[in-house]
């Protein structure tokens, strides 16, 4: 079996993944299941150590995967498509497209915009 390469988050926030309209990218999203690439970025310690490890892992035909806990704290696993570092002045950026499926974006999105009034009759909207 091929080992993948991952990238941790281990302390901090939940990335929260933005839809990209980067279309360079959509080839490698094709597949059996219907898939999304999205981004991410969060700040990092060691970016250049990340990126030599992930160039390294594709180069020999290795996945890379983000880990990271959802909001609930459990572990989630996406696949790395692409990635970059910026420099700003509070550090390195890592900045991450990633390769989520169609149902599990839209479950988090939904998550977002849950309404729990205390108005609701529990009537259903049909």
């Amino acid at each position: 079996m091929i080992e993948p390469e991952y990238i941790t988050i281990i302390e901090g926030p939940t990335p929260e993944f933005h839809q990209t309209a980067d279309f360079s990218i959509h080839s490698i999203l094709e597949g059996p299941v219907d898939a999304i690439n999205t981004f991410t970025e969060m700040r990092t310690g060691n970016g250049e150590d990340i990126r030599q490890r992930c160039l390294s892992a594709w180069k020999e035909g290795r996945p890379v995967k983000l880990d990271f806990p959802d909001r609930m704290g459990l572990r989630k696993e996406v696949d790395v498509v692409g990635l970059r570092l910026k420099e700003v002045d509070e550090g390195t950026v890592l900045q991450l497209w990633v390769r989520q499926e169609m149902d599990q974006f839209n479950q988090e999105d939904d998550d977002q915009h849950l309404d729990f009034d205390d108005d609701d009759d529990g009537s259903l909207p049909f």
